[in-house]
Parts: structure tokens; sequence; C-alpha cells
């Protein structure tokens, strides 16, 4: 596999600029559950495969109004997981590399957790909302706002919240989170709406692009399908996945490993193409 991290070192670093387009597989090494299936959800959640509960039961936002307290439940714990969770330094390199390109570096991601902007990364297109912020779950309004002041307390053996809920500081209705759910009609999508706007903008502006896709699968295919379109007629794409990394055609790279484990080996190969030079690994956290 050392031709594939060779050559995408070389894609890298002649990149005017780089985007990252990140599915849930890029959290894996930071500790965060894999969902793919339902024995890695079950293995995550344990409580809810006693119920025979799959994710999808559980992503579907009408339990916010039939039974707000299990829907917190699952909604909460994740919250609160996210908030404690270090992103793996795999996040710092590509920072660090797009950083060095002349046009900087951007995120496209399905992910919900906010690891991206704990990392530093402050241009990201959160495709599907972010559990960091909430919105009324009576629609008073078209407007979203952060959860930074709610804490949700989750009981573990039932997976049920305690109450008090978040609430809306409009009109006192239980909150939901800003996040794209299964059949969900009532996301407020204008915060990822004008995210993705500012990304395009950024990306007509590039001459030699740079798509480094991670743990993005086929089953929800959002961000596979934005790294595939945004290189279709120019640019490059660079392809982590350790079950489906092929790539359409013969315009990128291909690796099949796990994030983390393919971030440092083209890292070391960068280093060995500036002499050494480059920016220093980041130290694991």
């Amino acid at each position: 596999m050392a031709n594939e991290y060779s050559r995408a070192a070389e894609m890298i670093a002649g990149a005017d600029g780089l985007l990252v387009c990140a599915g849930a597989g890029m959290g894996v090494d930071s500790g965060l559950p894999d969902f793919r299936g339902n024995e890695g959800f079950w293995r995550a959640y344990p409580p809810y495969a006693r119920l025979g509960l799959e994710f999808t039961d559980l992503a579907d936002p009408e339990h916010f109004h039939t039974d707000p307290e299990f829907a917190w439940g699952f909604y909460g714990h994740r919250l609160e997981l996210y908030r404690r969770t270090e992103p793996h330094r795999g996040f710092t390199l590509l920072r660090e590399w797009g950083e060095r390109t002349t046009g900087g570096v951007r995120v496209f991601t399905s992910n919900v957790d906010g690891q991206f902007q704990r990392a530093g990364f402050s241009d990201v297109c959160e495709a599907h909302g972010s559990i960091h912020h909430l919105q009324c779950l009576a629609g008073c309004s078209g407007k979203t706002w952060p959860s930074d002041d709610h804490a949700v307390t989750v009981d573990p053996d039932t997976m049920r919240a305690r109450p008090p809920l978040p609430e809306c500081p409009r009109c006192g209705s239980t909150a939901r989170p800003n996040i794209l759910m299964f059949g969900d009609g009532d996301w407020i999508g204008d915060r990822s709406q004008e995210q993705l706007n500012e990304l395009r903008a950024w990306q007509r502006e590039r001459r030699a692009l740079v798509v480094v896709e991670l743990g993005a699968g086929s089953a929800v295919p959002t961000v596979r399908r934005y790294a595939e379109a945004t290189t279709a007629t120019s640019g490059a794409l660079i392809r982590i996945n350790p079950r489906e990394p092929r790539i359409p055609g013969e315009r990128g790279v291909s690796i099949a490993t796990s994030a983390l484990e393919a971030l440092d080996a083209i890292d070391s190969h960068l280093r060995g193409q500036a002499g050494g030079e480059a920016t220093p690994r980041a130290a694991g956290r």
C-alpha cells in the first residue's frame, strides 16, 4: 500500500486547497461508536439491544412528539459523549496539511458530533446539521440556537432522559436537536445551507483541489456522492475506507484502511518528500 500513500502525499503536496469529506468512520479512532449495522449499534447501546430497537428506530423525529424522554435519552447520551470526546490526531494532520496550501482547508461532513470544530477547523459544512444546535419542536420560529447551556441526564439502564428536557427559549416548548433524521420534514436546514453555499463559493476558486474522503459509506451516501461530484471533472479524490474504498474511474487513490492509520502513513510520506521539514506529526491525545 506504500504506492497509494506516496501518490496521496504527492496529490496533497500539489494542491491549492484541501477539502475533507468525512462520514461516521472518521470518529471511530477517537473512540466514538460505529453505527454500521445493528451489531455495532447494539454493542455501543446494550439497552437498545434488549429492546430490539435499531438506529433507524431511534433516529425518528416523531419520538420527540410522542415520547420526548425516550427521544432525548438517545440524543442526550450522544450529546454528552461528543462533548467529552477528544478528536484523534488525524484531525490535526488534515488541518495542518490544508493550512499549508494557498487556499486552505474546508470540511464537508454528515457527522453531527462537532469533532472538526473541536479540532480547530473554522470552515465546516454540516450536511445533516449538528447535535450542538437545537430547534423548537413546536416550530414557533425558524431559528436555531446552540445547545451549550443545556445538559441532559440519562438513566443508563432505561436510556430515558430525566427532566428537565431542553426547552425553546421563545415559547417554552420542548426543543429537539437540529439534526436531519429519517423521514424528517421539520428539520430547519438554513444553517447547513449557508455553510454549503460558502463551501461551493470557495470550491469555485480552486484550480488544483484535492478531496480527502474518510469513513464515508454507501448506506447513507451523502458524503461519497459529494466527494465524487466535486472531483468528477477536475481535482483528485483520495478515498480512505476499510470496507468500501473503490473509486469510479481512475481519478484518485483508494486506501482500504482506517482513517488514522492512513493519515499517519500519508503524513510520513509528506515529511519524507519535504526532506523532513514538513510540520511535525501532531502528538496523540
